[in-house]
């Protein structure tokens, strides 16, 4: 299925609850003004847009009234399109053109990690590139079984050690692992760290030491994992996490179990991270590259198109 159709499906709740209702609203409206734009201003806060970038999208949706732009209500839906595609901005490749190349995996326990783990790596290696996974969480019951799993479905390489061992020394075993067989991208997992945890921050801090001083000048996507159903919250967490990692983009799961899929857009207006895969569903082929427009098609799709 390809990344539209699967978009599409994914946020048919976003759609039906959100999305869906400004066709309905421009119904009960003669013409483009303030009432108007006062519904709408309710309904993208309430689709996670965000209150900042609201109202940076209801400003602009007035400029365009003023200077004629924007004359009849069938023309509001172009130009929300337009508006929201902007925002976001241009998609942002992954960034992996050392040998090997190194992404940091990181967010809090549930935001889908080990998932994530499991659904790049079968992309990159769908792509022809030899992947090698460190399973630097160590804390969590289970973790490295589960993680075990997922590499055995995509076909990586898992370096791991005991529960409970040091991730750094995990960390350091899988860099020379992935120097020795060449391997094009390592993925490294950590654990699922709550923004107040001050030990396992510093953690973090131990795993990057380690990357930077045995891989120096190796290509690095530190991506920050998040739930797209907590809403606002995740926007709290990643601000968080920006201040103790250098975040170069966002993972965005569970966009097939949200009715708020507008959290996109206030990401990008509060944070100014591109969103570089979401999640759509369970399979190992629903994680997709995010593609700004074709999101923005999609949350405005009608059924069955």
């Amino acid at each position: 299925m390809a990344f539209l159709d699967k978009l599409k499906a994914g946020l048919s709740k976003t759609k039906q609850a959100i999305f869906g209702q400004i066709d309905e609203v421009l119904k009960s409206f003669v013409k483009v003004d303030e009432d108007l734009l006062d519904e709408l201003e309710e309904l993208l806060i309430c689709a996670d847009v965000g209150v900042g970038a609201t109202e940076d999208i209801i400003e602009e949706l007035r400029e365009q009234i003023k200077d004629g732009r924007l004359k009849e209500k069938d023309q509001v839906v172009t130009a929300l399109k337009t508006i929201l595609s902007d925002m976001i901005g241009e998609s942002e490749p992954l960034h992996l053109d050392t040998t090997p190349s190194v992404i940091l995996v990181i967010g809090v326990n549930g935001a889908g990690k080990t998932t994530s783990i499991g659904k790049i790596s079968a992309r990159l290696i769908a792509e022809g590139k030899h992947v090698v996974v460190a399973a630097a969480d160590t804390f969590r019951a289970a973790a490295i079984d589960q993680l075990a799993v997922w590499c055995e479905r995509s076909g990586a390489e898992l370096v791991k050690q005991s529960e409970g061992s040091d991730p750094a020394a995990v960390v350091f075993d899988a860099v020379n692992y992935a120097k020795s067989r060449h391997a094009d991208v390592l993925i490294v997992d950590t654990a699922g760290r709550l923004h107040n945890k001050k030990n396992l921050m510093n953690e973090l801090s131990k795993i990057n030491r380690v990357i930077d001083r045995e891989l120096p000048g190796a290509a690095r996507e530190n991506l920050l994992v998040l739930d797209a159903t907590t809403g606002q919250n995740a926007i709290l967490q990643a601000k968080e996490f920006s201040n103790s990692a250098d975040i170069t983009g966002l993972i965005l799961n569970k966009l097939d179990g949200t009715a708020k899929g507008g959290i996109v857009i206030s990401i990008k207006k509060e944070l100014g991270l591109p969103v570089k895969f979401v999640g759509v569903g369970e399979k190992i082929d629903d994680m997709q590259a995010f593609l700004a427009s074709e999101f923005v098609d999609a949350l405005f799709a009608a059924e069955g198109e």
